[in-house]
């Protein structure tokens, strides 16, 4: 017997239909997401793998529950939500839309079109570890930009002085002052000594004199606000910076924990082997691609993945070619970083850039071909374990032959 289960999953129950091979519901329940409902599925899901073979379709390839049943070796096929979607009006006129309904439908489409899917591979623990390092720090730099922001839309309002003085309103030394100075009437008093010794105390390395940054503090225009007002945008900034402290800190804790853990990884070399590629950025490259060589068929998929190839629409005499917004957006982000990066230090990269800048393509556009050009190169080096190599990088050779 072959048994299609489809699994609609949440954060506090889950969905779960089991068909045949002609369609006929064999089993259809709602899991809660305990200790106890995870252990029913599974027992029951051993039993129907105990009779016949069993497979499993998924939306979203990630969660607890998804990674259990993958170290399990329960067969997990991940079908994008997108082909969930287009697949409704098959079954219902009006698309309507529920649990139980996209659990069946994702059990049928396995069942009717399971040779067009592929099933997850377990990846490694030092993998798994990286991405959670990465994809967390990656959430936190977000949350500190949002907070920066807001720091400095408070301290422009107030306060221009205090967020030009420093580059960064986010930088420790920033913070610093804004702990020690959170309104211009804490620093009426503030001299160049004083500041001298203040940026002496917090090992500031900046190139910058105190006389400069003095000059920058006061040279800027003025708030107009009265007393009481200004006293309560200093306890809003102390708040600010009372978050934003601690958040700092972490994030370079992190960054200095994902350095560590890519230089351990087999795959690091690899990924940290190409031009201008700092050790951040790729292990943000690797933490979304893995090491599961099988799971993209071709450069090409995995520029598909990535979001750096377009989509094509054609029929007949008409063609389209549109912005590809279905794909995994922490790939295209770390990516199109690493591209725009490597045209500084790499010649065949600048001219890639170069030619697509001058057939009229805007920065963004441009860098995304760069993307798909370097993605080829990276598939190669990747699928083959080897580090990155210019010497045997034709489009580069041709380049230093030409010169």
């Amino acid at each position: 017997m072959s048994y299609f289960v489809g699994l609609d999953w949440a954060s506090r129950e889950h969905t779960v239909c089991v068909i045949d091979a002609q369609a006929r519901v064999i089993w259809r329940a709602t899991i809660s997401h305990t200790a106890g409902g995870m252990t029913a599925l599974r027992t029951k899901l051993a039993k129907l793998a105990a009779s016949g073979t069993l497979l499993i379709a998924v939306e979203r390839p990630s969660g607890l529950l998804v990674d259990t049943l993958v170290d399990a070796g329960v067969p997990v096929v991940p079908i994008h939500p997108n082909v969930l979607k287009a697949s409704r009006s098959r079954y219902s006129a009006a698309q309507a839309k529920s649990d139980p309904g996209d659990a069946f439908i994702l059990a049928d489409l396995l069942r009717t079109d399971g040779h067009r899917f592929r099933s997850l591979r377990p990846l490694s623990d030092e993998t798994r570890a990286l991405r959670a390092l990465v994809r967390t720090r990656d959430d936190l730099v977000r949350q500190r930009i949002a907070l920066a922001n807001q720091l400095r839309a408070l301290l422009e309002g107030f306060w221009p002085g205090a967020a030009a003085m420093f580059a960064d309103v986010d930088s420790p030394i920033a913070l610093a002052f804004l702990r020690q100075y959170p309104t211009p009437r804490r620093a009426q008093h503030l001299g160049e000594k004083r500041l001298q010794t203040f940026l002496t105390r917090h090992a500031y390395s900046g190139h910058r004199s105190a006389p400069v940054l003095l000059e920058r503090l006061r040279g800027a225009p003025p708030g107009r606000i009265g007393a009481a007002e200004m006293e309560a945008n200093g306890e809003l900034v102390q708040a600010l910076v009372a978050v934003l402290d601690p958040l700092v800190a972490h994030i370079h804790r992190l960054t200095a924990a994902i350095a560590q853990a890519l230089a351990a990884h087999t795959d690091g070399p690899v990924f940290t082997s190409f031009p201008h590629v700092g050790r951040l950025n790729a292990a943000q490259v690797f933490a979304e691609i893995g090491d599961d060589r099988g799971r993209f068929t071709s450069a090409e998929h995995l520029a598909a993945e990535a979001g750096v190839a377009p989509v094509t629409y054609e029929s007949g005499k008409h063609r389209a070619v549109a912005f590809r917004w279905a794909c995994n957006k922490r790939l295209r982000r770390a990516l199109t970083t690493f591209a725009d990066n490597s045209r500084h230090a790499s010649p065949w990269a600048a001219a890639v850039y170069a030619r697509a800048r001058a057939r009229g393509c805007h920065h963004p556009h441009a860098v995304r071909i760069l993307a798909r050009a370097w993605l080829r190169v990276l598939w190669r080096c990747w699928q083959d374990r080897r580090p990155y190599n210019p010497t045997i990088h034709g489009g580069l050779t041709q380049i230093a032959n030409s010169a």
